[in-house]
């Protein structure tokens, strides 16, 4: 047992000049503490003269400080700035040395061997100030990790990595970002499930996020439906942690999948209501009737994901960042706040609100509060009262519970999927019942918007189209849409605009508006394809429309991935007269891919597609399609007719809204990056709740 003291000494004024011992105690049966005793008087102690460095992470995919290997290696530096290590004496009278409160005689200790541990915790006081480690002794330490002797200067036999010694304090060290434990939890994520863009975004930010430093994990269902595309999951393995939820009159058992890819933990919840026929929601008879019963597991399970799974070797912990996506996860914030705090857990976590869609609040009837395993007190925070034009009869009385409303009143911030989308939700048209609680929260209301992955989609090395091209070659592009006319029977001609239309069949896409528009714009010079699926009035008339515009339009009932890119890259013009659009993908799809979109001036599609205007210098300079407002039939065709007549006249003009389409840069790096500055926002304050 080796025993270490250290010297204190109060710095804040000449009245006192009395040290008192700070005992470091190493052995190799218990765990380490260091103390530091009652000073006779309160200082500002200045901890950082004390420079432990971090040799090496324990988990390989993290760069959390969390828990990391300390080393105090021999020989140490003797000339050393700020921390020697010096023989002295514990009686008052001890001078304090000119280089901080910490001095020593040049009194070198060694030891046979490291003096290694590992930092588990540490202890501040009232005033925020270092007053203790909490540390593992080195015994069994090698059988852990084998970390060799850390000298300066000298490289270790593993990865020939250089391990920092004690340095130089007037050494310039590079500023490094934060790193966070970020839990996202969501229904659905790429490409293990998916029905829209939220599947997209939690498929593509984690791994973004954690390509910049952060431990991300994934906590999404586990979807069996007894199809080929059950394979996605093979190389998920059982993690044979079950957990027992308490909600819906019982004991609910839990269990969980793993796969580490692409530097995320893709953590699946394993149910069996998530294995059934059918899309994450609904089948062919609709919506499925206990879906709050399985939503309110996937929120339990990822509030204990972090606790109870040794990802790696090592728990995420209790301070984590849970990123939960729209209704499904709103339960998270409301769990954290009424379940764990209460009771000391999760006190140092965060809670961000991420609202792809609030069309979908996750409303049901107020009597099955009981089953969410919340305190009967925390009901307020999910009550919701509908107003009378909305009640069924005269005897309703309105009283529902709302997931998503749950969330909004217990997160610590929010964000949209863009910053036009965040303004609408605050308002009366745009906020679907929620828009007052969310204007009384704006100012931790956010919107950034969403990447693509440039690697899916990128027209210079796509496999699904006919010809690849670049912005510095674009003659790929007219062979695309040559192939594209004659794999859909079209004929083929170059000089005749192709529109093209991509999402789902239902009035949120403006169908209704494309539907009334279609004898009009027929009689145009023009071709018209559309893939989708979704209200069976809109597939029915799709084919209608097809058998009576065989020469002009095409409908592809249904979605398919290689058609999607073919349509993206051989058609000149996109339509989206969404009704509302909190993101969008597809026109940043087709901006990417040279095709000019023409978009109803709403959320995500207001802030990506900017209108051209040939008369402005900016309209010259920024401009990368046409937005039409408001939302009818002859403004739209108003900006139908600006885009034909632009593509057969002024080539020029076009060219240029093709390569400044191209060149945007809506990366999932810059999202990323803005969801970190949020991060860092939502751990500033203390919890919401």
């Amino acid at each position: 047992m080796l025993l270490l003291f250290l010297s204190l000494s109060c710095t804040s004024c000449e009245v006192c000049s009395v040290t008192e011992p700070l005992f470091v105690l190493f052995s190799a049966n218990f765990p380490l503490w260091f103390t530091i005793p009652s000073l006779l008087h309160q200082t500002s102690l200045l901890m950082d003269s004390l420079q432990l460095h971090a040799l090496q992470l324990l988990h390989p995919r993290t760069s959390s400080p969390s828990i990391t290997q300390l080393a105090f290696p021999p020989p140490l530096i003797p000339n050393s700035r700020n921390l020697n290590f010096r023989s002295f004496s514990a009686h008052t009278g001890a001078a304090a040395s000119q280089d901080g409160p910490f001095s020593f005689e040049d009194k070198i200790f060694t030891s046979p061997k490291d003096d290694r541990a590992l930092v588990l915790s540490k202890e501040t006081d009232d005033f925020g100030y270092l007053v203790g480690f909490r540390l593992i002794p080195e015994t069994g330490l090698d059988e852990l990790m084998s970390v060799s002797h850390a000298i300066p200067g000298e490289k270790s036999s593993i990865d020939e990595v250089e391990k920092p010694g004690i340095r130089e304090t007037d050494e310039v060290k590079p500023e490094t970002g934060l790193s966070h434990n970020i839990v996202f939890v969501t229904a659905e994520a790429a490409p293990y499930s998916k029905t829209g863009g939220l599947a997209d975004v939690c498929g593509s930010l984690p791994i973004a996020l954690a390509a910049r430093g952060h431990r991300v994990m994934v906590v999404t269902p586990r979807y069996i439906h007894g199809t080929s595309g059950d394979a996605k999951f093979s190389g998920a393995v059982d993690l044979k942690r079950g957990i027992k939820v308490p909600c819906f009159g019982g004991a609910q058992e839990v269990g969980f999948f793993h796969e580490y890819r692409e530097g995320v933990d893709w953590v699946f919840v394993d149910h069996p209501s998530f294995q059934r026929p059918g899309n994450p929601y609904g089948d062919k008879f609709g919506t499925f009737g206990d879906n709050q019963f399985r939503f309110t597991l996937l929120s339990h399970a990822a509030c204990e994901a972090p606790l109870v799974l040794p990802l790696g070797g090592f728990t995420y912990g209790e301070k984590c960042l849970f990123l939960a996506n729209d209704w499904h996860a709103s339960l998270v914030p409301v769990l954290l706040a009424a379940k764990y705090r209460p009771h000391g857990v999760y006190k140092d976590a965060r809670s961000i609100l991420v609202i792809h869609n609030i069309a979908h609040q996750g409303v049901e009837p107020a009597i099955t509060y009981g089953n969410l395993g919340l305190p009967a007190e925390w009901y307020g925070a999910l009550e919701w009262v509908f107003p009378n034009w909305a009640r069924t009869h005269a005897l309703d009385t309105g009283e529902a519970v709302n997931f998503l409303k749950g969330a909004v009143v217990t997160a610590d911030r929010i964000v949209t999927v863009s910053k036009g989308y965040s303004w609408e939700i605050t308002t009366s048209e745009g906020g679907y019942g929620l828009h007052e609680l969310l204007h009384s929260r704006k100012s931790i209301l956010n919107g950034i918007t969403n990447g693509i992955d440039v690697t899916e989609w990128d027209p210079s090395r796509d496999k699904h189209i006919a010809f690849n091209y670049s912005v510095d070659d674009l003659s790929g592009k007219a062979k695309c849409k040559f192939a594209l006319q004659q794999e859909l029977g079209l004929p083929v001609r170059l000089d005749c605009p192709l529109i093209g239309f991509i999402g789902r069949l239902d009035y949120q896409k403006g169908i209704d508006l494309i539907r009334s528009a279609m004898p009009e714009l027929m009689e145009a010079d023009v071709q018209f394809v559309m893939l989708g699926s979704g209200n069976p009035i809109y597939e029915d008339w799709m084919r209608a429309t097809e058998s009576t515009y065989r020469d002009k339009f095409r409908g592809w009932v249904g979605f398919n991935v290689p058609i999607s890119h073919k349509i993206t890259a051989g058609c000149d013009i996109l339509l989206m007269p969404s009704a509302f659009e909190p993101c969008g993908l597809n026109q940043l799809y087709a901006m990417r891919y040279g095709t000019i979109p023409v978009v109803h001036e709403t959320g995500g599609l207001r802030d990506t597609v900017h209108n051209f205007n040939p008369y402005t210098e900016e309209g010259k300079t920024e401009s990368t399609g046409w937005t039409f407002s408001p939302l009818t039939k002859e403004s739209m065709l108003a900006a139908l007719r600006y885009a034909i007549q632009t593509y057969k006249e002024h080539k020029s003009s076009w060219e240029g809204l093709m390569i400044r389409g191209m060149t945007k840069d809506y990366t999932w790096v810059n999202a990323a990056t803005q969801y970190e500055q949020i991060i860092n926002w939502a751990f500033i304050d203390p919890p919401y709740c």
